[in-house]
């Protein structure tokens, strides 16, 4: 695999790029909510976000509506991203990412105040497919940028860890509301960050000729060098020890019968150079 089509890449990138409308609408929705004066003030610390997708909510189809756009719009970029990934990683953050969009439309359709089993299970699954996807993204796309790849893994393991806290019920410190936003803004936030960075990266997936390798690419460049300069010098040491022994031994470690003193006698003539004695 060495480069990614560049419509592909783009249209992939401007999809997670989009995942960020969902902030616009939620804050509409929110507003909207606010105006009617019949209703209990709305609060984003005590308040989770699945409230404003209810009946009560005046713009409750718009907000539905947004949750069933960001799994189209997290499940596309997955897909047209995947040959911009790298390794094993690149299949399982394409599988958790999906499930995270399976998820967040499973909450759009099934609002929690008619099927609140459906709605809980789909929030579930979006918020823990989409903070391990953003770990596994993170290995995906490290080879071609280290900050990257450790921006994308910081955010994974926070979302995750506020998810578990939110399932769990430990909200004591930003609300019920808080917590659950906590873990769910993260998402957006990693894919957008990711798609325009692998746009900006380019088609090229493999790293160009005479391009500045990475921090990692040349540690690892510099250890195959040291590693390779280590093995041809205990190979010579090796060849070296077999014919000092086959030398003392009178032998030659290619073959061939070792010189000696004895090749030099001539009985005729004792006294002449080995190298009159060789014209003979």
């Amino acid at each position: 695999m060495g480069t990614v089509n560049p419509n592909r890449l783009r249209a992939g990138a401007l999809l997670w790029l989009l995942t960020l409308q969902f902030f616009v609408v939620e804050t509409v929705a929110q507003t909207r909510w606010t105006a009617r004066t019949d209703l209990l003030p709305y609060s984003r610390a005590d308040d989770v976000i699945s409230d404003l997708g209810t009946a009560l909510s005046p713009a409750h189809a718009l907000m539905n509506a947004s949750f069933v756009v960001q799994g189209v719009l997290i499940l596309g970029g997955a897909l047209l991203l995947g040959p911009a990934l790298r390794g094993r990683a690149a299949r399982i953050a394409q599988l958790l990412l999906g499930l995270a969009a399976v998820g967040v439309v499973l909450v759009g359709i099934f609002p929690s105040d008619e099927f609140g089993t459906l709605h809980d299970l789909g929030a579930v699954v979006h918020l823990v497919g989409g903070g391990i996807g953003l770990i596994a993204l993170a290995y995906a796309v490290r080879p071609r940028s280290e900050a990257l790849g450790t921006a994308l893994a910081l955010l994974g393991v926070v979302s995750t860890a506020l998810t578990i806290f939110f399932l769990t019920g430990v909200v004591q410190w930003v609300g019920e509301g808080g917590t659950e936003r906590g873990a769910a803004y993260i998402i957006p936030v990693g894919l957008a960050l990711a798609g325009v960075s692998l746009w900006r990266f380019g088609t090229d997936v493999a790293p160009k000729e005479g391009e500045p390798l990475t921090k990692r690419q040349l540690r690892e460049q510099e250890r195959a060098e040291r590693a390779e300069q280590t093995r041809r010098r205990d190979a010579a040491l090796e060849e070296a020890a077999a014919r000092q022994e086959a030398a003392r031994r009178g032998g030659s470690v290619d073959g061939t019968p070792a010189r000696t003193e004895d090749d030099d006698f001539d009985a005729e003539d004792p006294w002449a150079p080995s190298s009159r004695r060789d014209e003979r």
